[in-house]
């Protein structure tokens, strides 16, 4: 067998995640796509994918990192551009090189980086609707959305926390502990399609499934003055059954960079 290392880039918008489901499902997602570009390019011998991250639906990445296991030795540029020619539009390899048997894209990780882009404008550019989710300020009675507080709660959650109150219940997981390196909000400078585009950067060691998106959405809360600071200081000392805020909408959610 062949070992490649790729990076991917997606748009996740009408995909239901990385993770493939199955030879009688019909449901489209990432993976399904990219081995089954594989598998006509190996005429239909056998070939795995095996990735750093599984995105959930609709959300994006910029730098997602797999290996791919094939049983034919093809040249690493003819099989980024194969695989580029047959994929659809929304999904490119950006990168592909030959690696070794014993890489493994999630294991040998170190951290991965997050970023949650999200605009504030009253009226959302609809170019933007599939990758920048819409925080809208002073809207159908919203409040003014508070910058420097999210700034402020950021700084609560880096470090090592339980972030058990901050993912989706899964009795699976063994431990619900994780260290963010980081964790920032950036406005995004000169943006040719909006004013006032901002994005959550999130650093750390792993993530649970929706652990971005329940960070992003109790930020919002504590910027709209719903929750306070000390809510979220409770939420990671202390486990609980309810959220203390809603969950983020996926589309803003991109996975920018795997290091290793």
């Amino acid at each position: 067998m062949y070992y490649y290392r790729i990076i991917i880039s997606y748009n996740g918008t009408h995909y239901c995640g990385w993770q493939d489901l199955g030879k009688n499902s019909d449901v489209p997602t990432i993976q399904a796509q990219i081995q089954r570009v594989l598998q006509k390019i190996c005429k239909y011998q056998e070939c795995t994918v095996s990735v750093a991250s599984r995105t959930d639906a609709g959300v994006h990445a910029q730098g997602q990192v797999a290996k791919i296991t094939i049983a034919l030795s093809i040249e690493e540029e003819k099989l980024l551009l194969g695989m580029n020619s047959l994929l659809a539009d929304d999904i490119r390899i950006l990168q592909c090189e030959v690696c070794s048997s014993e890489f493994n894209a999630n294991k040998h990780s170190t951290s991965k980086e997050y970023h949650y882009y999200f605009s504030t404008q009253t009226i959302h550019n609809p170019v933007m609707h599939d990758v920048v989710a819409h925080i809208p300020s002073l809207s159908k009675g919203l409040s003014l959305l508070d910058i420097k507080c999210i700034k402020e709660a950021c700084k609560l959650f880096v470090g090592e926390h339980d972030f058990y109150n901050f993912a989706k219940r899964d009795k699976t997981m063994h431990s619900t502990v994780r260290r963010l390196i980081s964790c920032e909000i950036v406005e995004v400078q000169d943006s040719v399609f909006s004013k006032k585009v901002y994005y959550i950067k999130v650093v750390g060691n792993g993530f649970l499934r929706y652990m971005v998106r329940y960070i992003a959405g109790a930020l919002f809360g504590v910027g709209r003055k719903e929750i306070s600071l000390s809510d979220i200081a409770n939420a990671l000392a202390n486990k609980q059954e309810q959220k203390i805020s809603r969950i983020a909408k996926a589309r803003g959610l991109h996975l920018i960079k795997i290091f290793y």
